[in-house]
C-alpha cells in the first residue's frame, strides 16, 4: 500500500476501547483534530487506546508528543488506562525507544484490537494545525517523558514559545 500524502487516521471507538489505524506519516497536518479526536474519547471514559501501525511509515515529533501526552493523561487517570501500540516497524520501535516513550505506553506484535475485518472506521478529516499551543505542548510532553529530550527539541520549543506568547 502507498503511503498517502497526508496521514490518514482511521477511528473506531468501541465500548472498552478506542482502536486507531494510522496510514502513512502520523504528523502534524492533522494533529490538532486528532488530539480533539482523542480529548472527546477521554471525556467519554475510554480508556484503553489501541493504535495499528502496520500502514504508518514513521511519525514526527509533534505526533510523537501526543502520544506522550496521552500515555500521561491514561496513567494519571483513577482508574489508569492503557495505550498499546502494535503492528510497529523497526524504525517506529526505535524512534520510541530513543525518546523514552516505550515506558510510558505497551507493545504487543501479536494482538492489535478486538476489530474484525467488517468494523467500519471512520476517518477524522485533515486540517492543518492552527494552534501553535498544541504543538508546544506535544513538544513539551516529550520533555516531560524524558529529561534527555530537552536539548533535542530546545530549538523547537523556544521558538513555539515565543509564536504562543504573540498571539
Amino acid at each position: 500500500m502507498s503511503a498517502p500524502q497526508q496521514p490518514t487516521f482511521l477511528v473506531y471507538p468501541q465500548d472498552e476501547q478506542v482502536a486507531v489505524r494510522i496510514l502513512g506519516k502520523a504528523n502534524y497536518l492533522n494533529c490538532g483534530n486528532f488530539r480533539d479526536f482523542i480529548d472527546r474519547m477521554l471525556g467519554q471514559g475510554h480508556r484503553r487506546f489501541v493504535f495499528d501501525l502496520e500502514d504508518c511509515c514513521g511519525m514526527d515529533s509533534t505526533f510523537l508528543g501526543i502520544l506522550a501526552g496521552l500515555a500521561i493523561e491514561l496513567r494519571d487517570k483513577e482508574p489508569s488506562g492503557t495505550l498499546l501500540l502494535c503492528n510497529l516497524s523497526s524504525n517506529i520501535r526505535e524512534l520510541l525507544s530513543n525518546l523514552g516513550l516505550h515506558t510510558l505506553l505497551s507493545i504487543d506484535s501479536d494482538l492489535c484490537c478486538d476489530c474484525d475485518a467488517e468494523t467500519e472506521f471512520t476517518q477524522l478529516n485533515n486540517q492543518e494545525i492552527a494552534d501553535a499551543r498544541k504543538v508546544l505542548e506535544a513538544h513539551e510532553n516529550l520533555v516531560a517523558v524524558n529529561q534527555e529530550n530537552a536539548a533535542q527539541f530546545e530549538d523547537v520549543i523556544s521558538f513555539l514559545r515565543k509564536q504562543v506568547n504573540r498571539d
